[in-house]
């Protein structure tokens, strides 16, 4: 399918994160794009801003004409939209060119040199990473990042027509089988979206099968230890990365207040690279991004340079407040082994202080499935204040609740809390750190949470 026939493109979950990056690419390409998503968000109202229409309840009477001409307009939907959705059902139907978002991301990366970042976590910040190298050199690049990178305040990079492009390899619902990866990393292996996959095993088997898209002349970099997981399914050379491990490595690794030191070895050395963004996992990272710079030819005084540039991405590790009496970072962390990578890494930075973490869980079927783990990841903290789950595109479970986690965990002082009561359990709280952890909605508190400590201060 040729993408560049159609006049105009309609999104049905146009606010979703990956779902707005492409809305944008089309926009800047001169379509007329609009859509549908369930609430208004600070994300919808700046497409709305940009000249996106987009309207919030489900009626196709709504939509306009010139998104239901069947020959001019391109239909894009998101699997989390529910299959009972009256506009999706009606262009399906009536056979619309109606694709999945992972299958126009396919297309485009079908015709560029491909980046793709795959991942049960780490994905959205190696890749953002990667394009901000590019950007930063001659090479430029296009970039579809599933979070909103601070350096550019957008989930979008857009570089010539024939510069390469960089993609999240997204493994929910196998979508990252549609792309045509030339340059493929994974930065994770462990057991998510088994709604999905049914069981570990055959996630490891998807993984496998996205890495056996790159062609022989390609690259394949792997995290020494997910390469472990996945490398019997592999058929062509691949290559490790990692902290003092792996083909590619961080070495002579120091933090010192709040900033990570590290020289890189690979093809090249590069020598005291400083990252600004925290975490153990965060260098990490900058070294697959690295390793992706210098295969496209990248110099390695940019390559330093653009490192020391890296602001990181809206809630990967985001200073919130930093205080002389408090300090407030948010997290997307939403499974197990990324708050247990998160937490590790604050209590590394702050080891004397009180940690207080509010976790929201995400998604029923993943509460069920690692309510131990979360327990155990949480644990790390000093006090705990638990919501109620984040449904997100999933019905109730029957006694499946946040009390699961909180059963599990040893930390005495943890407690469920409802959204509307936390700035009073805040406020009658002694804090030295607090953080905010979790993908659902628990970003609307953000800005709640901090705007009420700057009052206070003030």
């Amino acid at each position: 399918m040729e993408l560049e026939k159609f006049d105009s493109v309609y999104f049905v979950g146009i606010g979703g994160i990956g779902m707005s990056a492409i809305a944008r690419w089309f926009k800047q390409r001169g379509k007329s794009v609009g859509g549908y998503d369930r609430v208004k968000t600070p994300l919808t109202s700046e497409l709305e801003q940009e000249g996106i229409w987009v309207h919030y309840e489900d009626k196709l009477k709504d939509v306009p004409a010139e998104y239901r001409d069947k020959d001019n307009v391109l239909i894009v939907y998101t699997p989390a939209i529910p299959s009972s959705h009256e506009e999706l059902k009606f262009f399906q139907k009536k056979k619309f060119n109606v694709l999945k978002r992972s299958e126009v991301l396919g297309l485009i990366s079908k015709d560029h040199y491909c980046v793709a970042v795959g991942g049960t976590h780490g994905k959205t910040t190696t890749s953002s990473m990667v394009a901000h190298i590019l950007k930063h050199s001659e090479k430029g690049c296009s970039a579809f990042i599933g979070g909103i990178m601070t350096n550019y305040n957008s989930n979008l990079i857009i570089g010539e027509k024939d510069a390469p492009v960089v993609v999240e390899a997204d493994e929910f619902d196998r979508s990252f089988h549609r792309l045509s990866p030339n340059h493929a990393i994974v930065t994770s292996v462990d057991p998510d979206h088994l709604d999905i996959y049914g069981d570990e095993e055959q996630m490891k088997e998807a993984f496998g099968k996205f890495l056996q898209l790159v062609p022989e002349e390609g690259h394949t970099l792997i995290h020494y230890k997910a390469a472990e997981k996945v490398n019997m399914y592999l058929e062509n050379l691949y290559y490790t990365y990692g902290i003092d491990q792996g083909d590619y490595q961080a070495k002579a690794l120091r933090g010192i207040s709040g900033v990570f030191y590290f020289n890189y070895h690979g093809k090249r050395t590069i020598k005291d690279l400083s990252l600004y963004v925290p975490g153990f996992h965060n260098v990490e990272n900058a070294v697959a991004a690295i390793t992706a710079a210098i295969e496209l030819g990248v110099p390695s005084e940019t390559i330093k340079d653009a490192i020391a540039s890296y602001k990181g991405v809206k809630r990967r590790f985001e200073y919130i407040l930093r205080q002389d009496n408090l300090i407030y970072i948010d997290d997307y962390a939403h499974h197990p082994t990324e708050i247990k990578a998160f937490l590790r890494s604050v209590k590394s930075m702050y080891p004397m202080k009180k940690i207080t973490a509010i976790f929201q869980p995400h998604l029923y079927s993943r509460t069920q499935d690692f309510y131990q783990g979360f327990a155990e990841s949480l644990d790390q903290a000093d006090q705990v204040f638990m919501l109620d789950i984040y449904p997100a595109r999933e019905q109730p479970v029957p006694g499946v609740t946040s009390q699961m986690i909180l059963d599990q965990m040893y930390t005495g002082d943890r407690k469920l809390v409802a959204k509307e009561d936390i700035i009073e359990e805040l406020s009658n709280t002694n804090l030295d750190v607090l953080v905010t952890i979790g993908a659902g909605d628990i970003d609307q508190l953000v800005p709640v949470i901090g705007n009420h400590f700057k009052e206070a201060a003030s």
